[in-house]
């Protein structure tokens, strides 16, 4: 299956790295459909052929979905003339993005009705790990896709777990992110009790990490972005986070599961978005325990 010609739907902020570590770690044909043009100009210096959704989903033997939200993934997929109606059988959709897992095993019960393979595999950590080819990327699939698979996946991503089959990847994505972003919140309420008692939250911070409150969350979001008050735009933003945790929120509930933290994370997620910090990297929720905008 190396020579598997490689479909990529597309190609934003995480999109346009793994595509290009796709197409240069390997002699795999990948070819790429994107509304925005500029990263596809980008992505052709690395021979990534930029077609129409016609060409590549006749083309395509694997192809890989990077968009916002699973409601986009689902329409593209499975709305009129979406690729459950382009791909033949025995081609394999893989949807990188975060989605909801009523979501995922709705749009795997179309596929598999047509003899479409699918699998679920959102990536996890940051843009920086993405442009790296250091992501984190947990697969939900059977045996025989994840084999077929995770050598490309491999390509962008140091860590490649199977988790389980179809949605058990969205599984492990969401409650990363719902444990990450809770243990963000924590951060910023701390940021702001010590600044107002005095002590600086980068002096704060870099002594949480020499102890027991170290954690991956700290030293990325804690000393890169709430310490510094720095939430750029070009990144994770706090309506993706929102999005992420109204997932992990509705399976909880399926499950017979109370979330009060995740309940908690997401009425502060509101509250920023409210005071119109949406945009701003997800880390801006501290914004809303500080009282001003950066």
């Amino acid at each position: 299956m190396n020579q598997a010609v490689i479909g990529f739907i597309g190609v934003g902020v995480m999109g346009e790295p793994i595509c290009r570590h796709i197409a240069t770690k390997g002699t795999t044909p990948v070819l790429a459909f994107d509304l925005n043009q500029e990263p596809l100009q980008r992505l052709a210096a690395h021979d990534v052929r930029a077609v129409d959704m016609d060409e590549l989903a006749r083309s395509a033997d694997i192809v890989f979905l990077s968009l916002p939200s699973g409601e986009i993934m689902q329409k593209l997929v499975t709305g009129p003339g979406g690729l459950a109606e382009r791909l033949s059988p025995g081609k394999t959709l893989v949807d990188l993005s975060t989605s909801s897992v009523d979501v995922t095993l709705a749009v795997a019960k179309v596929l598999q009705a047509k003899g479409i393979l699918f699998a679920d595999a959102p990536v996890m950590r940051t843009r920086a790990a993405a442009e790296a080819g250091t992501l984190a990327v947990p697969v939900g699939a059977s045996e025989e896709v994840f084999e077929q698979i995770a050598p490309f996946i491999r390509r962008f991503a140091s860590d490649v777990t199977h988790a389980g089959n179809v949605s058990a990847g969205q599984v492990v994505k969401i409650l990363n992110n719902m444990v990450l972003y809770e243990t963000v919140l924590a951060l910023s309420e701390a940021a702001a009790i010590g600044r107002r008692a005095g002590v600086d939250p980068q002096v704060l911070f870099q002594a949480f990490s020499t102890g027991s409150a170290d954690s991956f969350a700290l030293r990325n979001h804690g000393m890169k972005a709430i310490a510094i008050q720095d939430f750029p735009k070009k990144a994770f933003p706090v309506s993706y986070a929102k999005k992420d945790i109204s997932y992990a929120v509705q399976l909880a509930e399926q499950v017979g599961v109370n979330p009060t933290g995740a309940h908690n994370l997401l009425t502060t997620l509101q509250q920023a978005i409210g005071a119109g910090y949406g945009d701003l990297y997800a880390p801006a929720i501290s914004l809303v325990f500080e009282g001003s905008k950066p």
